[in-house]
């Protein structure tokens, strides 16, 4: 395929004039602001340029405006966080139920040996 019939190709990637209104770029910013949303995501479902977006942003912000600077951290971190909290939650569980049966255990051994009169556990050190 040449050059020239490659220009007249229309494909997804095409670039053409569009023109979003004034109030859809603030609320394409306030989702920004909210986290509801990615600059990369509106980069690709509305086909514009990550340039137009830092635009929009600097234009229609509340926080900037405020002198107010939002920390993003990436969602990914914060579902990593979130994860790994649970985790350990769930460990925390599983240990305190995994000690209730140590003692429960230790307790019906001791039990046994005092009423058999028997030695079951050697005393080898501190359990």
């Amino acid at each position: 395929m040449s050059k020239e019939e490659k220009k007249g190709e229309v494909n997804e990637f095409s670039r053409y004039n569009r023109y979003f209104s004034e109030e859809f770029k603030k609320q394409k910013v306030h989702d920004l602001e909210s986290n509801l949303v990615k600059i990369a995501e509106i980069c690709r479902e509305y086909h514009v340029s990550p340039t137009a977006v830092y635009k929009w942003i600097y234009k229609y912000s509340a926080m900037r405006k405020k002198g107010e600077k939002q920390v993003i951290e990436k969602l990914s971190d914060t579902r990593k966080i979130k994860h790994l909290e649970d985790k350990v939650r769930e460990l925390e569980r599983m240990l305190g139920q995994k000690q209730i049966i140590i003692d429960v255990t230790n307790k019906m051994i001791e039990l046994t040996e005092q009423e058999h009169n028997i030695i079951i556990k050697k005393n080898s050190g501190p359990l």
